[in-house]
């Protein structure tokens, strides 16, 4: 990357033009005008893990950390390699990142947006994090991303599926490969109308934050779009863990069809009250009953056991996969820890590794150089096919899967099977697209 390209990308600019850096007095010195946050001077640079290890997404936030320490040992030389060898860029090499060793300082966001950025930026301010990353909530990605945007480093989001992470607000310092509400609806659309038809009545529970909101938003806009009508949209807070009251009044208003946007513990709890409320066993305006969940993992199911028998919904990335990089990096786990990862481990493994490599690209730690490394960037080799890190936004489009819960599953594990695995080209849309308008992702900062 030239000197100039490198100065456009606003490395140069003071902190009230660059966003107004957060004062990091005993990490952070501007005595030059290149210097950035954290700039790892010493033979080590340390990454800041900010992750749920409390709360209903604590199960995804355990699998993200094994992940995260895997990607940690891959990249210092350890272990073999995982996905280090089938990625498409051959910049890593095992021995760190610009041959500095990689430490890291781990948070737990408790799935609050609060907690979540007072563990940011004291991995900021006291640990000297360079990069962020973590988080299994869309409300604690956005906290967080808005803050690193503020500090000027870098933030590689976690799980975070709502269509405003980047849509109205993305950041220039903030990059997400998971996908978003608005690819699930255009991959989930074609499959439930072959399944269920185009007359048909759907009641929504929605997880009461920014990711339920958009969830919702997209897949009502798909469904309604192939005929179906919605009937209600009710909202649940994030911490309830009883559904039956919110259950009981779908028997009576005339829909035929459930969609939990709920994840995590929210989703294991209510697809479990509304089993036992016998809706799977209803039919209704001739129909049988259906339930559909927008958003899965393996985690959900494992929770939520025999009752995901059927159930339809879409993921991000699934172990199954019999791609090169996909049995890599289960074969990685696998070994271990024992039980193959989740999609949010995979998830934060590549954001490791991606950081890692724009970093190598652009032979800097500053978040100037790796926005202009990870702008506009494709690659293969990470387990989801050919990969664009686009530049209008910093959203990856790659494809997606739309997967149902397995009918007789081997074991504990082999609890999904993919039933459609959905181009890219089919849930791309452009980046003014009506749902992920009103923000500006304005220009990196670097600290500086």
């Amino acid at each position: 990357m030239s000197k100039s390209a490198f100065s456009r990308r606003g490395v140069l600019k003071s902190g009230a033009l660059a966003g107004g850096g957060l004062a990091l007095p005993t990490i952070f010195t501007a005595s030059s005008a290149a210097a950035f946050t954290n700039d790892p001077t010493g033979s080590s640079v340390t990454l800041g893990f900010n992750v749920p290890q409390t709360g209903p997404y604590a199960d995804e936030g355990a699998d993200e950390l094994r992940a995260y320490q895997l990607a940690v040992e891959h990249l210092n030389g350890g272990g073999d390699g995982g996905m280090m060898n089938t990625f498409s860029s051959k910049e890593l090499q095992g021995n760190g990142i610009l041959g500095k060793e990689v430490k890291f300082v781990t948070g737990d966001t408790q799935t609050k947006s609060d907690a979540a950025r007072a563990s940011a930026k004291s991995m900021i301010e006291k640990d000297g994090a360079v990069m962020i990353t973590g988080g299994s909530s869309s409300g604690v990605a956005i906290a967080v991303q808005g803050l690193c945007q503020e500090a000027g480093v870098i933030f590689m989001a976690g799980l975070t599926h709502s269509n405003d992470t980047t849509g109205k607000d993305k950041k220039a310092n903030g990059f997400r490969h998971f996908f978003n509400g608005y690819m699930s609806g255009a991959a989930l659309a074609p499959v439930l109308k072959n399944l269920y038809g185009t007359d048909r009545n759907a009641y929504h529970l929605t997880a009461d934050y920014t990711w339920g909101w958009t969830q919702e938003e997209s897949i009502a806009a798909a469904t309604e779009a192939l005929g179906w009508n919605t009937v209600e949209k009710v909202r649940t807070p994030l911490a309830a863990t009883d559904f039956s009251s919110y259950i009981a009044p779908v028997l009576n208003s005339g829909a035929d069809v459930l969609v939990l946007n709920h994840y995590g513990g929210n989703m294991v709890n209510s697809l479990t009250n509304a089993v036992q409320f016998g809706l799977r066993e209803k039919v209704v305006n001739g129909k049988n009953f259906e339930i559909v969940v927008p958003l899965y993992s393996r985690l959900m199911a494992k929770g939520a056991g025999a009752n995901v028998k059927g159930i339809h919904g879409s993921t991000n990335w699934h172990w199954s996969l019999q791609d090169e990089g996909s049995q890599a990096f289960v074969r990685s786990f696998g070994t271990k820890y024992g039980f193959p990862p989740s999609q949010a481990a995979h998830t934060v493994y590549c954001q490791t590794l991606l950081y890692a490599d724009a970093v190598q690209r652009a032979g800097s730690f500053n978040p100037c150089a790796v926005v202009e490394a990870l702008e506009d960037y494709e690659f293969d080799g990470l387990g989801n096919g050919k990969t664009l890190y686009r530049g209008d936004d910093h959203q990856c489009f790659k494809d997606v899967l739309v997967v149902r819960g397995k009918e007789n599953p081997t074991s504990e594990f082999d609890l999904l099977e993919v039933v459609e695995v959905t181009p890219a080209a089919q849930v791309t849309y452009p980046a003014d697209h009506p749902m992920f308008a009103g923000g500006a992702l304005g220009s990196c900062n670097s600290g500086a």
